[in-house]
């Protein structure tokens, strides 16, 4: 297991709310300039405008709170498991504001929701790998107990994340931030559920497993 910097509890949890306030400001602060331009300009051009940025604002924000709530939230009790049908849909509902496109993979099936997590903290590294855009496919091999996940990551500009990979091989040795604690949180979940992270080049493509 890669040897990683002590978080405690107190930290670990203010660092992934910084991580989810800083997803979800964007399109909150989106809906209150609409909400504005709908109370200071009453013409019928700007009514249009404010009221197709507040519905756009308010399903994006919508989009991301339920991402985060599967992907950092207690997802129900201990030992849950969570339909991967439903995991599908929270990805293709975040990925609707992103640049990549999604393919999903996979027979439907009820996984343990750390192994959910998993998944869904890989989409997040996944998307970092495209800065640019491009395809995502996801493909989960195996069912229940047993789901693996691989993701390769195609398009313009390709990386594979250098401190995911750090913190992978152990080589990070500054305090981690709430920059950093995504992937962080990646690997804790990858040790919790047994499951073991790569992060490689295949040729122009960027293959993140959790095997």
């Amino acid at each position: 297991m890669p040897n990683l910097p002590n978080l405690s509890a107190l930290d670990l949890a203010a660092l992934l709310a910084s991580r989810v306030c800083h997803d979800i400001i964007s399109p909150v602060g989106a809906l209150a300039n609409g909400l504005e331009v709908l109370e200071e300009d009453q013409g019928e051009e700007m009514h249009a405008f404010a009221m197709e940025l507040i519905s756009k604002s308010a399903k994006s924000a919508s989009a991301k709170l339920k991402f985060s709530r599967l992907a950092f939230g207690a997802s129900g009790s201990a030992g849950a498991h969570i339909d991967t049908g439903e995991a599908e849909e929270v990805v293709r509902g975040y990925m609707e504001g992103e640049k990549a496109e999604l393919t999903w993979e996979g027979v439907r099936s009820l996984v343990p929701k750390n192994r959910v997590k998993l998944l869904l903290n890989l989409v997040l590294l996944a998307l970092g790998a495209v800065p640019r855009g491009g395809t995502i496919l996801i493909r989960i091999d195996g069912q229940d107990n047993d789901a693996t996940f691989q993701l390769r990551c195609s398009g313009p500009k390709s990386r594979v994340p250098s401190e995911f990979v750090d913190m992978l091989n152990g080589t990070v040795e500054e305090e981690i931030t709430a920059h950093g604690v995504q992937p962080y949180y990646t690997i804790l979940l990858a040790q919790d559920t047994g499951l073991k992270l790569s992060a490689v080049t295949d040729g122009e493509d960027v293959v993140l497993s959790a095997t």
